[in-house]
């Protein structure tokens, strides 16, 4: 096969195959309602069915990233494709809600391989770095949309049909990407380390330090702050988490290079994926609640709202991935949250009579707008700053920060509403929200301009940016 129709495919499966667990990470929450008419549960069932392909994924993702790069990116995104395919079968057939929320388990447990793999397959497969840019940018843009057009598609597909077809819609979409690596996914195109060791001590002491705070998260909103279980949670991670950063500076073979935060932009990537990504998260909470239970939107026309954001990625992504690679990341990674702060700001001057084209439709576009100018480079500078042994590593720490800042960015923000609301959002709460929202994102953008460096442009790259501006 042509190197370049190699190259196309492999991008291909590698967004058919992370757009897969995004969208899936995101399509549930309409059917919620459906799914307890039929498989009952309550309220817990349904935080359940939710929080527990949260709460693997979040937890093993970095085991996830170090496996890529232990034994291939290939060989582990095509075994977290398949898993996942087997996974959302059984969650299509589940009989009762426990056994849903174990197959949902299982759906979480399959993305932490797949999706971290998926971006470490792009960068071993692109290796020039513009090339690499505009393939990390169109994985991003369509990465983007599928999470965002997932309560779109779930309130279609369960007005229309039945809550199991978005479980079993996956698995024509896991057999052509399945095709696609096995025809197109060079073997000799990923990363192996022979004669490593995998570290068991490392991955038991992350899942579990990781899974503590997580679990914790869940449960606080029906248990409270003060209660043992969620204090035991984060107590309790906090000091696996510490226990394995002392192991992985003891170990041979750590899972976790600590060397990669000794890089600057690294660390400063990270630390602004956790503020945007938990702005990102708290946004979409609280206004799918908000116009649905204040406003009156349905299912489906609430999942719509988020239409613009949607377009925005998918048209700049591509083409902010190459200006960042040729311009550097510094500038798109600090105006960028700051143009998207201002979107949420918008939001605070709606009423209970939301109108979509004066009330929802700017603030949408100047969101999406910054959005679009901050994903692509911010995933390309993690991915620049990691040597191509630890690409897949890198991956699962930027998705890890990103999977835990969408349970914080809740948590957090969520607090904060319900002392304003009490037990149900009304609008006092929703403007608090997004007050705090934006905040959130705009300290994501300061970050940015205060804390990455641009990388040093080679003499011949120094003339093409001069001669271009």
């Amino acid at each position: 096969m042509d190197a370049t129709r190699a190259r196309t495919l492999t991008l291909v499966a590698t967004i058919l195959g992370s757009g897969i667990a995004l969208l899936d990470g995101t399509i549930v929450n309409v059917a919620l309602p459906a799914i307890q008419d039929d498989l009952g549960g309550g309220l817990a069932g349904q935080q359940w069915v939710v929080n527990a392909y949260l709460l693997t994924l979040g937890s093993l993702i970095l085991i996830g990233g170090s496996l890529g790069d232990l034994y291939g990116e290939r060989r582990i995104f095509a075994l977290g494709v398949a898993g996942f395919g087997v996974a959302s079968v059984l969650c299509a057939i589940a009989p009762t809600i426990e056994t849903l929320v174990a197959a949902r388990a299982v759906q979480g447990v399959t993305s932490a391989l797949l999706t971290p793999a998926s971006l470490a397959l792009i960068a071993t497969t692109f290796e020039d770095e513009k090339e690499r840019g505009v393939a990390i940018g169109t994985w991003t843009a369509w990465g983007g949309i599928a999470a965002v057009a997932g309560p779109i598609a779930g309130g279609q597909i369960v007005d229309v049909t039945s809550w199991r077809w978005i479980f079993a819609v996956n698995v024509p979409l896991v057999a052509i990407t399945l095709a696609l690596i096995y025809f197109a996914v060079e073997r000799g195109g990923t990363t192996e380390r022979k004669g490593r060791r995998i570290d068991v001590v490392g991955a038991v002491l992350t899942a579990l330090g990781l899974a503590g705070p997580v679990f914790a998260l869940v449960e606080q909103p029906k248990r409270g702050w003060t209660s043992p279980v969620v204090l035991v949670g984060l107590i309790g991670g906090a000091i696996l988490l510490a226990a394995f950063v002392v192991w992985e500076r003891r170990t041979r073979d750590p899972m976790l290079p600590l060397g990669l935060f000794r890089s600057r932009n690294f660390s400063f990537t990270n630390v602004e994926t956790l503020l945007v990504y938990a702005g990102l998260s708290s946004l979409f909470f609280f206004l799918t609640i908000f116009l649905q239970t204040v406003a009156g939107y349905s299912a489906l026309e609430s999942g719509l709202a988020g239409l613009p954001v949607t377009i925005f990625l998918f048209f700049l992504s591509s083409r902010i991935g190459a200006l960042s690679s040729r311009f550097g990341p510094r500038l798109f990674m600090g105006v960028g949250p700051l143009i998207a702060a201002a979107g949420v700001l918008l939001l605070v001057r709606v009423d209970e009579n939301v109108d979509y084209f004066v009330d929802l439709l700017p603030p949408m576009i100047v969101f999406g707008a910054g959005l679009a100018l901050t994903v692509a480079p911010l995933t390309s500078t993690v991915m620049a700053e990691a040597g191509r042994g630890d690409s897949g590593i890198a991956s699962g720490i930027n998705n890890a920060v990103a999977r835990v800042a969408g349970l914080l960015g809740i948590a957090v923000v969520g607090v904060a509403v319900a002392g304003r609301s009490g037990a149900e959002l009304d609008l006092a709460g929703f403007r608090l929200g997004m007050v705090m929202t934006a905040a959130v994102v705009g300290a994501g953008g300061l970050v940015g301009l205060l804390g990455i460096r641009n990388p040093t442009l080679a003499p011949d790259e120094e003339r093409v940016v001069s001669s271009a501006s």
